[in-house]
């Protein structure tokens, strides 16, 4: 079975935990693509659900099938957010932001009651750090953080699009960092790397995790925290 109809299993089982009358954290992404679709559906045969988007991308497709996109600030809190991962670990902690949309990601996931992780079984890692790490940051200071970042021995690179920069939804950069080899336990590493000024958000989510659902085959393995 391929990766697509795994994401697709996953969602799908995902989307059992939305009931009307929630409010959703909707997440960005290929595997996010197909839980929208299927909250589209649930709000056509009647069910109530407020949504509030983490990327302009995923407001713009929540908002075509016919899902009531919010502001956070409107929302207040999230019942459920339901996001994609690049990576996920044995110990619920993930590298998200491949599709650049991870500190709107962290602060939708924190200002839910659970978060819910989909994606299919080549996102299930025993370590993280093969998926290349994401920081957003300051364009004012992304030339000067590059170079504490290779001090770091985390060989930075600037995330492109076509020729020229990439720019997340708050017009910020995108650097990815190498931290496969880093001796540094992650935490500590989140940590230090949020001490740099300019660093907005890392893309490792080490704690906000209540349960993953990983497509595999045709099942769907549930794991809870």
């Amino acid at each position: 079975m391929n990766s697509v109809n795994e994401k697709k299993v996953a969602a799908l089982a995902a989307v059992k935990y939305v009931k009307s009358g929630m409010s959703v954290g909707l997440g960005t992404g290929s595997t996010a693509f197909f839980m929208i679709e299927a909250i589209g559906e649930m709000v056509k045969n009647g069910a109530v659900i407020k949504a509030v988007a983490t990327s302009n991308e995923t407001e713009k497709l929540a908002t075509k099938i016919g899902i009531d996109v919010i502001t956070l600030a409107e929302a207040k809190r999230l019942d459920v957010t339901i996001d994609g991962a690049d990576e996920v670990d044995d110990d619920f902690q993930l590298i998200k932001g491949g599709g650049g949309a991870l500190l709107r990601e962290k602060i939708v996931a924190h200002n839910s009651d659970m978060n819910i992780i989909i994606a299919d079984s080549s996102k299930s890692v025993s370590k993280l750090g093969k998926f290349k790490l994401p920081i957003e940051t300051i364009p004012f200071a992304t030339k000067l953080i590059k170079i504490e970042l290779e001090e770091m021995g985390l060989s930075p690179v600037q995330r492109l699009k076509g020729d020229a920069d990439y720019k997340t939804d708050e017009n910020n950069d995108i650097v990815d960092v190498d931290i496969w080899n880093t001796t540094v336990k992650l935490t500590d590493l989140e940590q230090k790397l949020k001490t740099i000024p300019g660093i907005v958000e890392t893309g490792l989510f080490l704690t906000t995790t209540n349960l993953v659902i990983i497509g595999k085959g045709e099942q769907a393995i549930e794991k809870r925290r």
